[in-house]
């Protein structure tokens, strides 16, 4: 078999891996953003049942989409570094973690 032939590109994985990480810290920093900023807080309750987690999840679905079609647009047909990716996802999956904990997000107040 032709070694040519069988090598993958990677940047369509590197662009799902680093989107998902965007979209986690976007989901922090709704967060973080929505308990210190009573505008802000109003305008994420698109649905008042639910009140802001329903513009937190709704924003952040559509950065998510949007960072992953721009990424893979870009890096979709390339080689790229699935460590370096995977690092990057991770470090922004992190934080974004983080700043959806009240003794996180309080610091910022």
């Amino acid at each position: 078999m032709d070694n040519k032939a069988s090598i993958t590109k990677k940047g369509s994985a590197a662009a799902a891996l680093i989107a998902a990480g965007i979209g986690s810290l976007f989901m922090g920093i709704l967060t973080t953003g929505a308990e210190l900023n009573g505008p802000l807080h109003d305008l994420l309750d698109l649905y008042a049942p639910s009140g802001p987690l329903s513009g937190k999840t709704t924003f952040t679905i559509l950065i998510w989409l949007l960072s992953w079609w721009f990424l893979n647009n870009r890096w979709g047909n390339e080689d790229y570094d699935l460590d370096k990716a995977y690092k990057t996802f991770l470090v922004l999956l992190i934080l974004g973690i983080l700043l959806t904990f009240p003794p996180i997000f309080t610091l910022f107040a």
